[in-house]
């Protein structure tokens, strides 16, 4: 059975399948041609990440096609309803990559607490010349531990930023209407752990009473956070998005940013994707970074294993023939 890894898999990934005795192909086919590729290459198994989009058009278009995966959470670059009525089976990686895009969250808190952001791009510009100068304007940071971290979506990824935020000394509040309650287990390098539980709250009350908020939210029709959203908020809030574009009005968040209603605002996703607009790229007080929560090594080694053993698990059970 062929496999194409249209946007790459680990090579831990790669040993596990072809142990199986699978052939992997990671060759990147550009979009308009990914269904010539996979009927020209017998392909029963097309695993993509979120460059590749798999529609419907390209599902009617490949008979062969057994299983579509998707290495990491979010499925909105597949029609998966559309694969399962054509019975295909659709498989994606919820669990491996939820520590990474949580460490991403607080780096960007982190740069917009003690505006790293900002001055990363002035130090090379100005260091030697405005040096006193820089120092000044950047002299009046703030501490994360003690304030209140306000988590929109308490699913793994949110959990994981919780378990960053107790370890930090940080309060945490959550509103997820399906998640009533949720335990957060904090465990250490030496065995020990600590365990607090939480309660989900209103969106409003927990604008009102956070001074950082990160959303972790599946794809929205409407926005999360918009002008109405941003006015309950205490004043000098940062924000941090890290889960989909279009859960903040940018065009709001952009107003908000330049009245100082909002401090700082740390962005891994964008309406626009993959064309941010320039009045976001430009803005001083936002930290950028191009849609990478879930790209670090240890992640895509996670990613690529557990899509792997699904895969297999499939084949074993006889569900794909």
């Amino acid at each position: 059975m062929k496999i194409l890894a249209n946007d790459g898999i680990s090579k831990n990934g790669i040993a596990t399948l072809e142990e199986a005795g699978f052939e992997v192909i990671t060759t990147k086919v550009a979009q308009e041609q990914v269904a010539n590729y996979v009927n020209k290459n017998d392909i029963s198994v097309l695993l993509v990440r979120s460059a590749t989009k798999v529609r419907a058009a390209i599902i009617d278009a490949c008979p062969g096609l057994k299983i579509i995966g998707r290495g990491g959470v979010g499925m909105d670059n597949i029609d998966v309803e559309y694969a399962k009525s054509k019975g295909i089976q659709v498989i994606n990686t919820p669990a491996s990559s939820s520590e990474s895009v949580a460490e991403l969250v607080f780096a960007h808190l982190l740069t917009g607490v003690r505006f790293l952001h900002d001055s990363n791009r002035n130090m090379p510009l100005e260091g030697d010349t405005n040096f006193n100068g820089l120092k000044k304007a950047y002299a009046n940071g703030i501490e994360l531990r003690g304030k209140t971290l306000g988590i929109i979506g308490m699913g793994r990824i949110g959990k994981a930023a919780a378990k960053i935020a107790i370890g930090l000394g940080m309060k945490v509040i959550y509103s997820d209407t399906d998640v009533p309650t949720k335990d957060i287990k904090v465990s250490f390098f030496d065995g020990q752990s600590i365990s607090i539980s939480l309660s989900s709250q209103s969106l409003e009350s927990l604008f009102e009473e956070s001074d950082f908020i990160s959303l972790h939210v599946p794809a929205q029709d409407d926005y999360v956070i918009g002008e109405k959203e941003l006015e309950m908020m205490k004043d000098g809030v940062g924000i941090v998005n890290c889960a989909r574009g279009g859960a903040i009005d940018e065009v709001a968040l952009v107003s908000a940013l330049d009245s100082g209603k909002v401090s700082f605002a740390g962005l891994d996703v964008f309406e626009s994707e993959p064309n941010p607009e320039i009045a976001i790229l430009m803005n001083p007080k936002i930290s950028l970074t191009p849609h990478i929560g879930a790209s670090t090594e240890e992640a895509q080694d996670r990613i690529g294993v557990e899509l792997a053993h699904q895969i297999i698990n499939l084949v074993k059970k006889s569900v794909v023939k």
